[in-house]
């Protein structure tokens, strides 16, 4: 009767992060930072139908990199979950925080336990109204949460780009300094993203209760020539 082969914990552990990172390393990055009127989020994404960025609730938004199938099922069963708490109790006991705890729950489980772990790093972003400030929650493969200030940064080269976008970002940007700040941190010194090639969607107070909104086409290439 063979023996069978022996692992250490924290080898097997290593290797499924340096799996999970891997995978993600291959995707584009995105951004998400705080500006005068909310949470702009801006990714590097070609697909017109293939959305990175989308609308969970009322004030929140779900953003993800990696492999697409595994976040956007991340996406889905977060609005289920939303759409639940909002209607068993309130709308206003729908937040990004306790979102962001279910997400790293999820992500946590699947690392520790399943054969392969989820390639995608999420982000729950969350629009401060009467007074509270917004909220960004940065999820990694092994349900990791960060809850970020001003701004975050995910994808392969998030520490680069991070970099980048602390020596542009000031508080209180306008929205249009904001998505030029955040394009070109996502771009680099040697690459130039135009319209095309950015999925941007901000959570705005000036758009009411669905504070949601898509930014497409000629208001976009506005924003980002203005």
């Amino acid at each position: 009767m063979s023996m069978p082969f022996y692992v250490a914990p924290e080898q097997v552990m290593k290797d499924r992060a340096d799996y999970a990172r891997k995978g993600i390393a291959r995707g584009r990055s995105l951004a998400g930072l705080v500006y005068d009127d909310g949470v702009l989020i801006c990714a590097e994404n070609q697909s017109r139908s293939l959305h990175k960025v989308s609308e969970i609730y009322d004030h929140i938004a779900f953003a993800g990199v990696g492999r697409y199938n595994e976040f956007d099922s991340l996406r889905t069963a977060g609005v289920r979950l939303a759409d639940l708490r909002g209607y068993s109790y309130s709308r206003e006991d729908v937040d990004a925080r306790s979102l962001a705890n279910a997400y790293a729950q999820t992500l946590g489980q699947v690392f520790t336990h399943e054969m392969k772990p989820m390639e995608v790093e999420i982000l729950v972003a969350e629009l401060g109204v009467d007074g509270h400030p917004d909220q960004l929650y940065h999820i990694l493969y092994d349900g990791t949460v960060v809850d970020e200030q001003d701004f975050s940064v995910l994808g392969g080269e998030a520490e680069t780009i991070a970099e980048r976008l602390k020596e542009s970002f000031t508080e209180g940007m306008a929205l249009s300094a904001a998505l030029q700040s955040a394009v070109k941190a996502l771009a680099g010194p040697e690459r130039t993203l135009a319209g095309s090639d950015l999925e941007v969607a901000v959570l705005a107070r000036s758009n009411g209760r669905r504070a949601f909104k898509r930014i497409e086409d000629g208001e976009l290439d506005q924003l980002l020539t203005g």
